[in-house]
């Protein structure tokens, strides 16, 4: 299985993409659905062909030619999900892990390999990345800053430049083309988790890596982990020798669901999209909301701040399901400074725009009056205080 999103026609529409990405030589093969290998081991009965090959892949980080050696190395059905991904993203090349922790962990080591340890970084990211760079547990060491202040943070051992946008969990947005400018020589990578590359394609605005937690949207169903990062085939040879090294293989049945979320992730996206932005304009004109955050690109992410005690919202719905991640066809609901955030010192959280009093909503594909329906009851009767007399703010949009 060949992994260049070239094997996809330039000018197909990204909906067409989602569909038949990676799946191009099905027909030839006599097949509708994507096979599902789950072998550990295959086949080798040329024992020095098979070093050559494996000499090469130590060498350059390339993709084997020919049939697979063993799992930790490459897998057909997990290339399939990466072909996809890269033809969605619009890069040259995708590498799958276990998950997107996994994924983001390989970056850094590739980058730190070239001693390369410093990484400039803009607040709010996901409160595990934020932990990863801030703990120093690769060695890492990490300069945070706005996106003004990008261009004067570098420095000569700077290998990365790291932001999320709409970002976890303020949706907070940056101009991904002034941040590129800003980077100079230094690779720009952009988790695009919550936007999918539905609503923004940032290779598009120079981002040289593309991270996803594959988790999310892309498998939309809440029961797969994964996570990607899309990029230029120099940088996916360097991640795939990371990955074979340190083993955080993504399971070829995961990548088999991955690959199966892709086809409909337009459709769920723009659906959940469609019914968060409404949502969102009902919250900011709701009495006992402070504030709301939604994105101008759009997506199925709503935050908002309430007057009265956000932990009596989480406990208080029934439709919606109080829990971590996002991105399934269900409503989700969380409080971030409790859970997704709290390994992030709290001034870092609140000067980042992390409330206590903020909650992320990930909205699913349920009907939007039941979604209301539900919300109104679990948000109670503590409206704002009297001296509040403007509606709430809705930010971003």
């Amino acid at each position: 299985m060949e992994n260049a999103a070239a094997a996809a026609p330039a000018s197909r529409a990204l909906a067409t993409d989602a569909v038949h990405a990676g799946r191009e030589d099905l027909a030839e093969l006599g097949l509708h659905a994507p096979p599902l290998d789950l072998s550990t081991t295959y086949p080798s009965y040329d024992a020095a062909a098979e070093a050559a090959r494996i000499d090469a892949f130590a060498e350059t980080g390339a993709r084997l030619d020919g049939p697979p050696v063993y799992a930790r190395l490459d897998n057909p059905t997990t290339a399939r999900f990466e072909t996809a991904l890269a033809a969605l993203e619009g890069t040259e090349a995708a590498v799958a892990f276990a998950s997107g922790m996994a994924a983001l962990t390989a970056v850094l080591l590739a980058r730190a390999a070239e001693g390369l340890r410093h990484v400039v970084a803009v607040r709010p990211l996901y409160g595990c990345s934020d932990h990863l760079l801030t703990a120093g547990l690769l060695g890492t060491e990490v300069t945070w800053t706005d996106p003004a202040g990008i261009a004067d943070a570098l420095r000569p051992d700077t290998g990365l430049v790291m932001v999320e946008t709409p970002a976890n969990p303020t949706l907070a947005e940056v101009d991904l083309r002034a941040v590129r400018h800003a980077c100079g020589s230094v690779p720009l990578l952009v988790d695009n988790t919550f936007a999918t590359p539905v609503l923004q394609r940032p290779a598009e605005e120079g981002a040289r890596m593309v991270l996803h937690s594959a988790t999310k949207y892309l498998g939309g169903h809440g029961d797969v982990m994964g996570g990607v990062v899309a990029c230029d085939e120099e940088s996916a040879r360097a991640l795939r020798r990371i990955r074979f090294a340190t083993g955080g293989v993504l399971h070829p049945l995961a990548g088999y669901l991955l690959l199966r979320g892709l086809s409909t992730l337009p459709v769920r996206v723009r659906a959940a999209s469609r019914t968060a932005a409404d949502l969102a304009r009902r919250l900011a004109a709701d009495p006992r909301v402070a504030r709301v955050h939604y994105p101008s690109v759009g997506g199925a992410m709503v935050s908002f701040e309430t007057y009265g005690d956000p932990l009596e919202v989480v406990a208080g719905v029934r439709l919606i399901t109080p829990a971590v991640s996002l991105g399934s066809v269900d409503t989700l609901i969380q409080h971030p400074a409790s859970i997704s955030h709290r390994i992030v010192d709290e001034g870092d959280r609140r000067s980042a725009g992390v409330s206590d009093r903020l909650l992320r909503m990930s909205v699913g594909l349920e009907d939007v009056e039941d979604l209301w329906r539900d919300l109104t009851g679990a948000l109670g009767g503590r409206g704002r205080p009297a001296a509040a007399a403007r509606p709430a703010e809705l930010l971003g949009s």
